[in-house]
């Protein structure tokens, strides 16, 4: 079946959604659990999530919307986390869920991808 998110990647620059200061990191966190919980209720899957910089924090067992992420890979969604950015942070070996990529793999999942929106 073709959802409107099924030809778009999701890119995740962020350890939640929205930009702000370390005081509203409880909204940021209780937004990317709601919105990644709305994609599956809604069958919104997309083509790919992609995460690099703080973002991929969200995949380490510490994150707030694992559950979901979880939930989208087991339905077939890559989940693809900058192995760059997993260094430059220590979570290297914390990765809970997706898979170790590199720049060369998001550049190629964002090209194959007919829109790509950055939360």
């Amino acid at each position: 079946m073709t959802t409107p998110f099924s030809t778009t990647a999701l890119l995740i620059t962020a350890d939640g959604l929205g930009q702000g200061g370390h005081d509203d990191r409880a909204l940021r966190h209780k937004l990317a659990v709601s919105f990644f919980r709305t994609l599956l209720e809604t069958e919104q899957l997309p083509q790919a999530v992609l995460f690099y910089t703080a973002g991929v924090k969200l995949l380490t067992e510490e994150s707030p919307c694992l559950a979901e992420l979880k939930e989208l890979a087991a339905k077939g969604v890559p989940l693809i986390a900058c192995r760059t950015c997993l260094e430059f942070y220590g979570l290297l070996d914390r990765l809970a869920v997706g898979e170790i990529g590199n720049m060369a793999m998001i550049v190629e999942e964002m090209g194959k991808a007919g829109k790509v929106i950055t939360l």
